[in-house]
């Protein structure tokens, strides 16, 4: 099923959206990205190519900032997943290397490099991301920690949640692989995402702080 675009923070008023035209908006604004790049998009010719009035897309969205981070937000939701591979360690290198692989597209990168340099100096395109992109993966990390304590491989929860293990574990593994693909420009293979896998794998399982 198509992901579902970010919640806005304002209520709406009017007609009820189109899934349709949002579909094709994100599309469009996917296939704008890999061809003419962050800089030379324009919500005029997404609305072009997704064959609906700019109107419609002014309506969903105030600018191309905000559509190109519902735009990754989208491809976040459909290309990140963590099935079962049977261990922590073989579930923790799937994700890495499926992640890497996302960075990799040319559309991710051009796109999550220009609205991270302008979430710079924007606090609610920072807010945007965070809620869009960030706090919505963090699933993965619940998912893949609860499905590890069930094969008894790390230590089960006292009863009481704690956020920010869970998002410490989310940093190290999205932020490692966010600085080896697009800040050292080097290649994540299934060799490097053994490694992380294994060091990680060491330090949740033997602290029970984690």
């Amino acid at each position: 099923m198509p992901p579902t675009p970010p919640a806005r923070s304002r209520r709406r008023t009017g007609r009820p959206r189109s899934a349709e035209a949002d579909r094709a908006i994100l599309d469009a604004t996917r296939a704008a990205l890999v061809e003419l790049g962050f800089a030379g998009l324009t919500l005029g010719d997404v609305a072009a190519r997704a064959g609906v009035a700019k109107t419609t897309l002014y309506r969903r969205w105030a600018g191309k900032n905000e559509l190109v981070v519902d735009t990754l937000a989208a491809l976040f939701e459909e290309q990140l997943e963590l099935p079962d591979r049977g261990s922590l360690h073989a579930d923790i290198e799937g994700v890495v290397l499926r992640f890497a692989g996302l960075l990799d597209r040319p559309e991710t990168r051009t796109a999550l490099m220009a609205v991270v340099a302008e979430a710079g100096h924007d606090e609610a395109l920072r807010d945007r991301i965070r809620e869009a992109i960030v706090d919505r993966q963090k699933h993965l990390v619940l998912l893949g920690r609860a499905r590890a304590q069930r094969r008894g491989e790390m230590p089960g929860d006292d009863g009481t949640a704690d956020p920010a293990r869970d998002d410490l574990i989310f940093d190290v593994v999205a932020g490692t692989v966010l600085h080896r693909v697009m800040v050292s420009s080097e290649p994540v293979d299934r060799e490097w995402a053994d490694r992380l896998a294994r060091l990680l794998v060491g330090g949740l399982t033997a602290n029970p702080g984690c």
